[in-house]
């Protein structure tokens, strides 16, 4: 809940200041949204004694900028996270346990809705709806993977959706069908899941509204202050703007208005017409574009085939289309963000970005996901000012000895160059580190953790992937404040220092210092949104 405050002084803390100033400062004065003052606890102490401040001791507590998910989908999350969560589950039998105990939940008529479902499951039978349509007899079944790229439904819910067998889509989505031209369920990429998903019933106005500002309180809990949207759209807009108007909105957001394959120049110009929409916290003027689907399912563009033979076609059935996009977002003066898995994806995003002019003033694009890197992407990426926005946390669905699919899919040697941070920053290129939450947890304790261990925190045993690539905690920290403030121009972001934006994320003890065992556990004492406390321990 955010307690309003123009003015507040926080002091008896260490500051962790991402500047080479104040190092020996304890304390902040805040001042209608800025810090206003820095310094020791008496300067601090004396400044708010003669204004009449609050003033609240921190007790020896760290201060660090605020906490920034350069990759994130709150909205959406707040929407497929309904229903039941299947992560974790490793058999159809568990699967169907879980979707029977929602069915006896729910009223008759009601669609059964599930997220966080894992592939492994359905490694040997193939993701048929048919599976699970017993444990919900009768019931339109509607279920959303983990990575957000695959839905599965049953016959039901296929029914209700009138999907009735194969369509063409302007990009790479399908509806997988059997020999006889029937769908499976399974519905892979967005443009197809989402026939699905929009005849599921949809809740009303004020519940979608409630549901994104409550979510932003729950990250606000983690210590995060801020993020960047990549599903946005008019809709994500004006339920900021509506969140703000009501004082409920407790988040610093950057939107990326999500740009479809089948979009026309009309739509185009709509979204560059709508680019200075904007409000305190929150902006758009940022697109989202993909290149590429996933390695999962076969979709990831890949210098060579994976161990299935798929990975060698893209998301664009004409990568000329994608280029001429990507250069009119440019020429608007527009920030640029694209998925690209697969290495080749990497790759071919990286020279449609080489052929852009340059913008003096205007911060550079960013891929994000780089999952898997050749050495020779690498050097592509070395000099090109683009930044890296990269998610170590999904390392957490790889099996030990290599078994998971990604692994199996990508072969034992390439699996090696997957999630490559420390080669990237080694290279002179700006790492920026995200969750893409829902597809894992929003946490940004736990995305650091993962990306100083390469392994599941708290467990000393756990298999280590990679270890050359594990980050010091600075790095880790810098990741989530500093550099994704620099990567959108912001030069009064990601730092404590007199005039910064007051975004604060208070820790119970150093992030830095602590191991990436201990990290997921300290505490987060207070975050600050605007020079307001939007939660507190």
């Amino acid at each position: 809940m955010t307690t309003a405050q123009s003015e507040i002084a926080l002091v008896g803390a260490r500051l962790r200041t991402n500047t080479p100033a104040h190092t020996e400062a304890t304390a902040l004065l805040l001042r209608d949204g800025y810090i206003a003052a820095i310094g020791n606890d008496a300067e601090i102490l004396a400044a708010a004694e003669t204004d009449g401040v609050e003033v609240r001791d921190l007790a020896g507590a760290v201060i660090t900028p605020g906490l920034f998910d350069s990759h994130t989908h709150p909205n959406w999350a707040a929407e497929v996270t309904a229903g039941v969560d299947l992560g974790g589950l490793d058999s159809i039998e568990r699967i169907r346990e879980a979707l029977a105990g929602e069915h006896a939940r729910l009223p008759e008529g009601a669609w059964l809705r599930g997220w966080n479902l894992e592939y492994e499951p359905f490694e040997h039978t193939g993701m048929l709806g048919s599976l699970l349509e017993d444990a919900a007899p009768g019931r339109p079944i509607a279920l959303i993977c983990y990575d957000l790229h695959t839905a599965l439904g049953t016959a039901p819910a296929l029914a209700a959706a009138g999907i009735e067998g194969a369509r063409e889509f302007d990009d790479t989505s399908e509806i997988v069908v059997d020999e006889l031209g029937v769908p499976t369920g399974e519905l892979r990429e967005p443009s197809a899941y989402q026939l699905l998903f929009d005849a599921a019933p949809k809740a009303a106005h004020e519940a979608q509204r409630d549901a994104l500002r409550d979510m932003f309180r729950r990250l606000a809990a983690t210590g995060l202050t801020g993020g960047a949207i990549m599903d946005g759209n008019v809709a994500t807009v004006d339920l900021l703007a509506e969140l703000e108007s009501r004082g409920e909105l407790d988040h610093r957001i950057t939107v990326h208005h999500w740009h479809a394959v089948g979009d026309t120049d009309d739509d185009v110009a709509k979204v560059i017409a709508a680019k200075d929409r904007r409000g305190r916290l929150w902006q758009t003027g940022a697109i989202k574009l993909f290149s590429d689907g996933v390695i999962d399912t076969g979709t990831a563009w890949l210098h060579e085939v994976d161990s299935l033979g798929d990975g060698r076609e893209a998301f664009w059935p004409s990568w000329q289309r994608f280029a001429e996009v990507v250069r009119a977002y440019h020429d608007a003066g527009m920030l640029i963000a694209t998925h690209a898995v697969g290495d080749y994806a990497v790759s071919r995003v990286l020279e449609v970005y080489a052929s852009l002019p340059e913008r003096e003033g205007l911060p550079f694009h960013s891929i994000e996901h780089l999952e898997v890197l050749s050495d020779s992407d690498v050097a592509q990426l070395v000099g090109s000012g683009i930044t890296a926005s990269m998610q170590p946390l999904h390392m957490q669905w790889r099996a030990d000895d290599g078994s998971d699919n990604w692994a199996v899919r990508l072969g034992e040697q390439r699996a090696q160059t997957g999630y490559r941070v420390r080669d990237v920053i080694d290279a002179g290129v700006r790492l920026t580190l995200g969750s893409d939450w829902p597809v894992a947890q929003y946490d940004p304790r736990l995305g650091m953790a993962w990306a100083r261990g390469r392994r599941t925190p708290g467990e000393s045993s756990a298999h280590v992937f990679e270890p050359s690539q594990r980050l010091s905690g600075e790095e880790a920290l810098l990741a989530y404040t500093l550099w994704p403030a620099l990567a959108r121009g912001h030069r009064d972001r990601g730092v404590l220092r007199e005039g910064a934006v007051a975004d604060l994320t208070v820790w119970a003890s150093d992030p830095v210092e602590a191991s990436p065992d201990e990290l997921p556990d300290v505490a987060i004492v207070m975050t600050v949104v605007d020079g307001s406390i939007v939660h507190e321990q």
